[in-house]
């Protein structure tokens, strides 16, 4: 008996080597091969020469009217001309380097001939002649690779149609497809590969879209839901909570208590919490997590900050041993820079529980750590850690509940696909006395008119921050670097104002130099590559410089903003940049107009595309086949909103109307999810 998990081997004429190309595609069953749909079409149908638009591709039909001629140019260049006589109008064809096809436009023929027309000139740039047997109707094309043709693969998603088509059943539920009037899953499959107009193309790809976001959503809560209920209840004292809270030097915002309200009741609950703490630059997540982590030791259990530089790590420390100066809390630090005794002094006391918070930065993973009884860990700038080193902190534990914070504001988009099966707390409100930072964006001939300003500002007692994309000068990349921008700030300022220059090519103990003397202001200007972009907290810096600032994506510009505006002063960002695309210059125009990260991180990935936003490995976006989680945003968070209600309820598996979606679903995370 057919089934649609049959291996694509089980089709007339797929052998072995075929599989091979398949398997490259991601097609291994029939399922994936009938789910590979057409990226595009390439539409044969006959127009009328008034009904098309300038540069589209067309089929026209006329008759020879002259004798084609070919003209060579060129080393193996030529070009193919012949006038076609389309509804008493003379259109000029031309094929370029297809001599052969002479053969096939012989005076007062009639032909169908596919190509791009020009309006103005009443010309076909051909592309094709076609026969009776593929006019007036919709070619597929797809993605294909070197070991397979697309005819090839046209020959086979048709036969695998045929012989299976009985096999495809609705995984939708049939209330949802009336809702939001999507087609059977065999209609959308048939008119995807095989349509008869652009109409049924497009109502196909629609239905498509909806289908995929759909089930990947209904994949991402069914596995939320699955893992709530093995958690630690950290059963802590809330006046205890509330007395601490009274004592901190500054009131919290009421996004704050939001924020801390949600993560507490997650503590408190035997739902293993697993949530994304969001807040832009500043807006105070550090005492969050300080409260999370003292209602986790105030539990009796221990608790664990993972930061990605060694410079975070030790900020963290020293700023969580002020918050609990006056509390009974072990704290230690632990980076790949601790001394071997100090670790060996160390990791028995945080075995046995006597250190009860564990600050450090990829060290805290490693094997020769344990925990006594970790009831908290916390991921600061999660996304600049792989997804096993993520894995390994969580299963220092049992049922550890997980915190994960990001100063890196993630867009609708990536929140409802990378991170679905997270609870997402977010902190939109700054600290009272925070000011906006005010920015620019300059050509670098403007830079001189701007030294002026530069100078007033340190005048004033003012630091700044002059930031490259890199190191030592290249040849390849016309682009500022950081040593010479130093050598050229040493030699404007060298008589009044110390200069320093820091980048990822020290080693650790120059980096903290460095950045210990601009935090004392014994550096007044510190030039560096990206390494202070998370992490370094200078309240006196009040002015970002950021040359060749088009090389950088737009929440890596908002990251490096903010590194200024952390006192009360107004505080500046001056970006230099000459872009050379229009793109570019509207990337520089969202940085002028919007202090609002969420607002510039979905604008970057809009602009820019998800593995440029967050790097290849870590773009968090899934690849869909037909949907595009950026364009069709409102369509992914519908399909997000579906699947929570239907798994919020809990016998959803047991309802008849989702008995397909439930085995599929289920089906699908034993294979891909642990």
């Amino acid at each position: 008996m057919n089934s649609l998990d049959d291996s694509v081997s089980a089709l007339k004429g797929v052998g072995l080597k075929k599989q091979e190309a398949l398997s490259e595609l991601q097609i291994n069953n029939i399922f994936d091969l009938l789910l590979y749909y057409p990226f595009r079409y390439e539409d044969f149908q006959v127009k009328n020469i008034d009904d098309i638009s300038d540069q589209e591709k067309v089929t026209l039909k006329g008759t020879i009217a002259s004798e084609p001629t070919v003209v060579h140019y060129g080393r193996r260049r030529n070009i193919l001309n012949v006038r076609l006589l389309v509804n008493n109008i003379v259109i000029k064809v031309t094929f370029f380097n297809q001599p052969w096809l002479k053969k096939q436009l012989p005076v007062g023929e009639d032909v169908l001939i596919y190509g791009r027309f020009d309006k103005n000139r009443s010309s076909l740039s051909g592309i094709k002649i076609l026969t009776s047997i593929n006019n007036n109707k919709m070619s597929s094309i797809y993605k294909v690779n070197k070991h397979i043709r697309q005819t090839t693969l046209k020959d086979i998603i048709k036969n695998a149609y045929e012989n299976y088509q009985k096999c495809i059943q609705d995984i939708l539920p049939t209330s949802l497809r009336k809702k939001y009037k999507i087609e059977k899953l065999a209609k959308v499959i048939h008119d995807m590969h095989f349509p008869g107009s652009k109409r049924d193309a497009m109502l196909a790809r629609r239905s498509a879209k909806f289908n995929e976001f759909f089930i990947f959503q209904m994949r991402l809560q069914s596995l939320k839901s699955n893992k709530t209920n093995n958690g630690i209840a950290l059963k802590y004292n809330s006046n205890i909570i509330n007395s601490f809270i009274k004592q901190l030097p500054f009131n919290l915002t009421d996004a704050q208590k939001k924020v801390i309200d949600e993560i507490l009741y997650d503590l408190q609950s035997s739902r293993q919490m697993n949530r994304l703490l969001q807040g832009d630059v500043g807006s105070g997540k550090t005492v969050v997590a300080v409260l999370a982590i003292y209602a986790c030791i105030q539990s009796g259990y221990q608790a664990a900050l993972m930061a990605p530089t060694e410079i975070l790590a030790e900020q963290h420390a020293n700023s969580l041993a002020n918050f609990f100066k006056n509390d009974n809390i072990n704290i230690a630090l632990l980076t790949g820079d601790t001394k071997l005794s100090a670790r060996k002094e160390l990791l028995p006391r945080i075995e046995n529980g006597e250190i009860n918070l564990i600050i450090g930065t990829h060290a805290l993973i490693q094997d020769a750590v344990n925990y006594d009884k970790l009831g908290l860990a916390i991921i600061d700038e999660q996304h600049r850690f792989g997804v096993n080193q993520r894995k390994k902190l969580r299963e220092k534990g049992i049922g550890t509940n997980i915190l994960a914070m990001t100063a890196t504001p993630i867009p609708r988009t990536l929140a409802i696909t990378s991170y679905g099966e997270m609870d997402v707390s977010i902190i939109d409100q700054l600290p009272s006395g925070r000011q906006p930072i005010k920015t620019a964006w300059i050509r670098e001939s403007q830079f001189k008119s701007s030294l002026p300003f530069i100078k007033n500002r340190l005048n004033k007692g003012e630091q700044i921050y002059v930031v490259t994309p890199l190191v030592e000068e290249s040849e390849a990349v016309d682009m500022k670097n950081a040593v010479n921008i130093y050598e050229s700030f040493q030699k404007s300022f060298e008589n009044y104002y110390n200069v320093g220059l820091l980048h990822g090519k020290m080693n650790d103990d120059e980096k903290n130099k460095i950045m210990n003397d601009f935090k004392e202001n014994r550096l007044q200007i510190l030039v560096s590559t990206t390494v202070i972009e998370v992490g370094v907290d200078v309240s006196n810096a009040t002015m970002m410089i950021v040359f060749n600032a088009d090389h950088f994506g737009l929440s890596q510009l908002h990251q490096l903003r903010g590194r200024v505006g952390r006192g009360g002063q107004q505080s500046y960002c001056l970006l230099i940049a000459d872009p050379k695309t229009e793109v570019g210059a509207k990337r520089m125009d969202v940085m002028v107009n919007s202090n609002d990260g969420f607002v510039i991180s979905q604008k970057d990935l809009e602009l820019r595309g998800p593995g440029d936003v967050m790097g290849k490995s870590q773009s968090g976006l899934p690849e869909f086949n037909v949907g595009d989680p950026v364009a069709d945003l409102t369509m992914l968070n519908i399909a997000q909103q579906e699947a929570i209600l239907i798994v919020s309820k809990k016998s959803w598996q047991s309802n008849p109307e989702n008995k397909l979606l439930a085995n599929y679903i289920n089906h699908a995370n034993e294979k891909i999810f642990d």
